[in-house]
């Protein structure tokens, strides 16, 4: 009965220790978070906006993925500073209105 319980437990914590490999909060993530956030196209989107006004805000994204996981499409951009390049992806649900924003890549994000 011991055996079993270890077992569970060094599977439990296995588990557990995997998932917080794959959290967003790497010391590229916070830069990115930080050196980025006055960029218009970070600081002025909002949840629920139309995806005509991010268009009319970011331009054309570098690319545009259709999601997998949930309903929508997801815009890729490449936010510039200094020299300095930083992906950026903002999700649009099926009604075309910001549903996520991220400093990660739309394949990444959908993965989530």
């Amino acid at each position: 009965m011991n055996k079993k319980i270890a077992v569970a437990a060094a599977l439990l914590a296995g588990t557990v220790l995997a998932g917080c490999s794959s959290v967003k909060n790497t010391a590229d993530y916070t830069v990115g978070r930080v050196e980025f956030r006055e960029q218009p196209l970070v600081k002025q989107i909002e949840k629920g906006m139309p995806k005509a006004d991010v268009l009319r805000i970011g331009g054309t994204p570098s690319s545009t993925y259709t999601r997998k996981y949930r309903p929508g499409t997801c815009n890729n951009y490449v936010l510039n500073k200094d020299g300095k390049e930083q992906v950026y992806s903002i999700g649009f649900d099926s009604m075309n209105r910001v549903d996520s924003k991220d400093f990660e890549t739309c394949e990444s994000a959908d993965r989530a």
